[in-house]
This record gives C-alpha cells, sequence and structure tokens, in this order.
C-alpha cells in the first residue's frame, strides 16, 4: 500500500527541525558549562589530596572573593563578545576608576559613600561609551579600537597619578569606603553577593528580553540582522557602554577591596577577564554563550591560581594556563561553529 505525505506534516516535520536547531545552540552551551563543572571538580580533587587545607571553607570564600570583581567585568565583556566584539580596554578602565574614586574620598572624605560608586559607575559609562563610539560610528575594528583605548586610559592614570599623588593608601580614605569589600549579609561577603546579583540580572536580560536575543542575533549574522531591522549600531554601542559601567563597578569594588591603588592597578586584568569568557563557552565569533558560563569560567581559572599558589607553583604556569585556555577555548569554538554550520546545513537539505 503506498503512503503518501499530506502537507499538514511535512509542516510538522519542518517545525520540528526547526525548533531542533532553535535549541541546538544552547545545547552547546550547557555541554560547556557541565565541561567546566568537571574540570573545576577534577581540580579540587587533585589539589585537595595534596594540600587538604584547599578544602577550607575560608580559602573557598577567599577564591569567590578574588573572582568576584573579574566575574563582574565579565559580564560586561559577555555583552561586547556576543556581538563579535571584544573589549581589551577593561583592565584600564578598571584601574583609572579604582584610582579616581579612592583619591575623591581622599580629598572629600565626609563624602556620601553613594556619591563615591555613583563617580565611579559614570565614569566607566563614559569611558565605555567612547569605545562603543569609536566602534559602531567610527567603523574601526574593535580589537583596534580598544587596544587603543587600553593605552590611552592607562596613560591617561599616569598622568593624573603624577599631577596628584603616586598611589593613595587605605589610611587616606573613610572606613565606610573600605567595608564595601568586607561586609557581610547572612554571613556572606557583600562583594560575592554583588557579582551574584548582577550575573542574575543580565542572564535575565540576555534570555527574556529582546534586546538580549537582539544581540544573540547581531553576532550570529550581522547581515541578516541589518535586513530584519535590528539596529545593530545601536545595540554595539549599549554593549561596549554597559562593559565600561560594569568596568566603573569593579573599579569602584577593585579600590575598597585592595585599599592601595596606584597608577598600575589592575595591570593585566584584561587577560584574565577575557579568559574567563572564553573558556566559560562565549564564542570569540560572536552569536553564542551564556552569563553562567563566563561566570564558571572566572571561577575555574580563579580555583586554579588559588590552587597554584596553596602548592607553591611558579606563577609563570598561571599565565601559561591562561593563554593556554585562550588559544584551546577559541580553536574549540570554531571546531563547535563549524559542526553547528554543517548540521543546520544537512538538516535543512532534508527537509
Amino acid at each position: 500500500m503506498k503512503m503518501t505525505t499530506t502537507s499538514h506534516e511535512v509542516e510538522s516535520a519542518k517545525q520540528r527541525n526547526h525548533m531542533g536547531l532553535a535549541r541546538l545552540p544552547g545545547l552547546v552551551s550547557r555541554v560547556r558549562e557541565l565541561g567546566l563543572l568537571a574540570v573545576l571538580f577534577f581540580i579540587i580533587l587533585v589539589v585537595s589530596v595534596q594540600a587538604p587545607r584547599f578544602l577550607s571553607i575560608d580559602n573557598f570564600v577567599q577564591i569567590l572573593l578574588s573572582v568576584a570583581i573579574i566575574a563582574i567585568v565579565a559580564v560586561g565583556e559577555t555583552l561586547v563578545v556576543l556581538t563579535r566584539n571584544v573589549d581589551l580596554s577593561v583592565g584600564s578602565m578598571v584601574g583609572i576608576t579604582a584610582f579616581v574614586t579612592a583619591y575623591f574620598f581622599q580629598q572629600i572624605p565626609n563624602t556620601n559613600i553613594l556619591v563615591g560608586i555613583l563617580l565611579g559607575c559614570v565614569l566607566g559609562l563614559a569611558l565605555g561609551s567612547i569605545n562603543g563610539l569609536i566602534v559602531s560610528l567610527g567603523r574601526v575594528p574593535a580589537i583596534v579600537a580598544t587596544l587603543g583605548t587600553l593605552y590611552v586610559y592607562r596613560g591617561l592614570l599616569f598622568v593624573i597619578g603624577s599631577n596628584t599623588t603616586t598611589q593613595v593608601n587605605a589610611s587616606d580614605v573613610p572606613p565606610g569606603y573600605l567595608a564595601l569589600a568586607t561586609t557581610q549579609i547572612l554571613g556572606i561577603p557583600a562583594l560575592i553577593l554583588i557579582a551574584a546579583v548582577i550575573a542574575i540580572i543580565a542572564a535575565y536580560f540576555l534570555h527574556a528580553s529582546k534586546s538580549g536575543r537582539q544581540l544573540y542575533a547581531v553576532g550570529s549574522n550581522p547581515a541578516a540582522a541589518d535586513m530584519i531591522g535590528i539596529r545593530r549600531n545601536r545595540l554595539v554601542f549599549a554593549a561596549f557602554a554597559a562593559s565600561g559601567l560594569l568596568a566603573g563597578l569593579a573599579g569602584v569594588l577593585w579600590g575598597a577591596r585592595f585599599a592601595t591603588v596606584g597608577a598600575t592597578a589592575a595591570t593585566g586584568l584584561e587577560l584574565q577577564v577575557i579568559a574567563a569568557v572564553v573558556v566559560g563557552g562565549v564564542n570569540i565569533f560572536g552569536g553564542s554563550g551564556t552569563i553562567l558560563g563566563a561566570v564558571l569560567g572566572a571561577i575555574v581559572l580563579g580555583t586554579l591560581q588559588n590552587a597554584l599558589n596553596i602548592l607553591n607553583i611558579s606563577q609563570f604556569w598561571l599565565q601559561a594556563s591562561y593563554g593556554a585556555a585562550i588559544i584551546g577555548a577559541v580553536v574549540l569554538d570554531a571546531i563547535i561553529t563549524r559542526w553547528v554550520q554543517r548540521t543546520i546545513l544537512a538538516r535543512r537539505k532534508k527537509v
């Protein structure tokens, strides 16, 4: 008996196929995140055998404290990378906002703490907006633009420092400012809670908002995004501005945590942030990745750094690990991207 296929069945098959294709990037992200958790548990297992004190609650708190500021900056970097761009200036932005905020409190110690926080955030927003304007309106490749502003912002910090004071010490700022890094809420350091809240808000924005979905669309296929009316330049500008804003907040918290702030504050932080983002599964080619993955990447790298310190292993291996992690993640992203493209093409041919 000859079987016939109705138009309704064909349409249903197409819908199921499209749904499967839509879930594919999300499935890849879940696999990457589970892989990160496996790596994290492996590091903990190996190091705890060599140094049992690694498993102490105090040590895990120290790891999360060291990761918190990096995670905040990584959230902003994730928004930028999703649009097929990169912000190399985040370390300089954190450094300059940390110094300016600390110097502000040194000069006006009786000022409300919220004013200083607002100052740092506004400064970070302004610096990030400059990056966004250069990339979105100036059409300058992001890697070139932010490499330039990395040095410009750092140079500006040296100029400000040389005209004021070489560094601001803990004794120069009010205790209320330093309390930002030491206050606990329900036994949990406020710094960790701030990072967690920011990550949750950003993750919800990407998952539930129209603008969040458009960021993925811009990174996945910029030409197609333009064709369907997405204002790509506006979204790219907003991503860089948000990155600057979060870098500004991280700078404020950096000053509170480390107390002594000089012109070299947060030097090299951009390497740690970008490593956390790409290791966390945010595709350096844009269009896929999650905030959870970026935060997990930061935690894994922070745990690795702590492990090397406890085992008294040279910090050279930490830098080498960051570099190897970035290269490995980019190569893996390229392989995954080609596999997804081939899978999508093959499924479309079957319909």
